[in-house]
C-alpha cells in the first residue's frame, strides 16, 4: 500500500547509494583534507550486495516508490554496476536513473543503457578547466566529463540533466557560460545552491549564491519564465527560455523551503534508511536483511519509519539546525 508521512507526503522516490567511495575530491562534498589516503571507507562486506539492494527495492516499490536513483559516492566505481541495473530493471513500472560525475561514462554508458537504465544526471560545476580542476581536486578535465555526457546521450540515456553546485568566490563566473553552452547542447542544466549538508565542507551562508540572483543573471541575457513542475515533490524549480529553446532547473536548497513536498527516502551504502537529506540518524535495514527477517517484517519497518516521518529541515533551518551533526552528503548521495 502507498505510504503517507505525518505531513501527508507519499513515498515515491528512493535514492540508493551503492558505494561511499568516489574518484573525485570535490571541495564542497569530499574535501581531500578529510577524505585523504588514510580515510577509512566501508569494507566490502559492510555494503549491501546487489541481491540485498534488489530485495529492498522491490519492497519499496510495493509501497509506492516509482523512481529509484543510484548514487554514491560515485556509483560507477562500484564493480559490475550494470548487473545491479539489470536486476532492478525487472521491477515493473520503475523509472531507473543514476547520478554520476561523468568520469567513467564513456566506458560504461552503453552497458548501462543495455542493462535497463533510463536516464543519467551528470555533475559539472564549470566549463573552465582551471576552476573545475580546483573544485574536483583530482585534476580531472572538463572535456572528459562532456565526453561522458555525449556518450550517455548517444546511448539513449535521455533527457540528460547536468547539476552545477554554485559556490560564491569559486565558480559563480561560470553561471552564464554554462547556461549558454548547455542551452545549445540541449541538456537540462540545474543550478544548486551550496548546501549545509554534513560538516566536512566548511559551509557558510556567505558562500551561497541565491537562486534568485542566478535567475536574474541568466534572465538579463536569455529571458526566462517559470513553468509548472513535472510532478508533486519535484525539488528543482523549472524555468524555460521564452524563445522556446530549452529550460533550466533551480534547486534553492538554502534560500527557500525547497523540500516542503519531499517524497524521497535514501538508503546509504551500508543499508541505513534516511528520511531526509539533512538527517541526523538512519534506520538500519542491513541487519534485518542479514538476520533472517521476512519480507513482511521488513515491509512493516519501512511503513513504520515513513509513517512517523515529519522532516521539514528547510522550513526550520536556523543557526541551531545548521550546526546539528547531520550525515555527510557524500554518504547518502545528495
Amino acid at each position: 500500500m502507498p505510504l503517507i508521512d505525518t505531513l501527508n507526503r507519499p513515498l515515491r522516490d528512493l535514492r540508493i547509494s551503492v558505494t561511499d567511495r568516489c574518484n573525485f575530491r570535490c571541495v564542497y562534498c569530499m574535501p581531500k583534507e578529510i577524505f585523504g589516503p588514510d580515510h577509512q571507507f566501508l569494507h566490502r562486506d559492510q555494503i549491501l550486495t546487489f541481491e540485498e539492494i534488489t530485495r529492498l527495492s522491490r519492497l519499496f516499490a510495493a509501497h509506492g516508490v516509482q523512481k529509484i536513483r543510484l548514487t554514491g559516492g560515485e556509483p560507477l566505481v562500484r564493480k559490475d554496476l550494470p548487473e545491479l541495473i539489470s536486476m532492478l530493471s525487472t521491477i515493473p513500472d520503475l523509472d531507473l536513473t543514476l547520478t554520476t560525475n561523468g568520469s567513467l561514462l564513456p566506458k560504461h554508458a552503453q552497458a548501462l543503457k543495455d542493462a535497463g537504465l533510463k536516464r543519467v544526471t551528470v555533475s559539472l560545476d564549470s566549463l573552465d578547466n582551471e576552476i573545475f580542476k580546483s573544485m574536483n581536486d583530482v585534476d580531472f578535465p572538463v572535456e572528459k566529463v562532456i565526453e561522458g555526457m555525449d556518450a550517455a546521450a548517444a546511448a539513449g540515456l535521455t533527457p540528460l540533466k547536468v547539476n552545477m553546485v554554485v559556490k560564491r568566490g569559486l565558480n559563480e563566473s561560470s553561471i552564464l557560460p554554462m547556461a549558454r553552452f548547455f542551452r545549445e547542447k540541449g541538456y537540462i542544466l540545474r543550478f544548486i545552491e551550496y548546501m549545509d549538508v554534513g560538516h566536512t565542507n566548511g559551509w557558510r551562508m556567505d558562500d551561497v549564491v541565491p537562486a534568485a540572483e542566478i535567475i536574474q543573471m541568466i534572465n538579463a541575457e536569455m529571458p526566462l519564465e517559470p513553468t509548472d513542475p513535472n510532478y508533486r515533490g519535484e525539488v528543482a524549480g523549472r524555468w524555460r527560455y521564452k524563445d522556446g529553446k530549452g529550460e533550466i532547473g533551480m534547486i534553492a536548497s538554502v534560500t527557500q523551503a525547497f523540500c516542503r513536498d519531499c517524497n524521497r527516502a535514501r538508503i546509504s551504502a551500508e543499508g541505513k534508511l534516511y528520511t531526509c537529506l539533512f538527517a541526523v540518524k538512519g534506520y538500519d535495514f542491513r541487519d534485518m536483511l542479514r538476520n533472517g527477517a521476512t519480507d513482511e517484517q521488513i515491509s512493516r519497518s519501512i511503513a513504520q519509519v515513513w509513517g512517523q516521518r515529519g522532516d521539514r529541515y528547510s522550513e526550520l533551518r536556523s543557526e541551531n539546525t545548521t550546526s546539528l551533526p547531520k550525515v555527510e552528503m557524500s554518504h547518502i548521495g545528495g
